[in-house]
């Protein structure tokens, strides 16, 4: 009996690549971040693993294959489909109390943004 996986879907830009530190390219995707190989191969064990981008289906594959990674993916999808969660660099957590969601939006950052300061 195959074992079931939970689904993760990982965002691309700021997640698994340099994004922030070179000027956007909609037609060139930075290089991979130093770490997420070894992040993307240890969740795959335990998860099903899509890419999730709102980039250039193509273009995104073919950076998953130049970096060795598209292996631990099952596919790469623009739609946000049924997931139990989603890995991205540009979410807040809804916790329950719509007044602490506002304040988090008001005062949001991206982490590669505040290690600049």
């Amino acid at each position: 009996m195959a074992k079931y996986l939970k689904r993760i879907l990982i965002d691309l830009d700021g997640v698994l690549n340099e994004y922030g530190v070179e000027k956007f390219n909609e037609n060139y995707i930075p290089k991979i971040k130093k770490g997420a190989f070894n992040f993307v191969k240890k969740l795959s064990r335990d998860y099903e693993l899509y890419l999730f981008t709102t980039r250039n289906l193509m273009l995104s594959t073919k950076w998953l294959i130049d970096n060795k990674l598209d292996v631990f993916f099952k596919d790469v999808t623009n739609v946000k489909i049924p997931a139990y969660l989603h890995i991205d660099d540009r979410a807040i957590c809804f916790e329950g109390d719509y007044t602490k969601t506002i304040d988090k939006i008001k005062t949001f950052n991206v982490f590669w943004k505040n290690k600049n300061k």
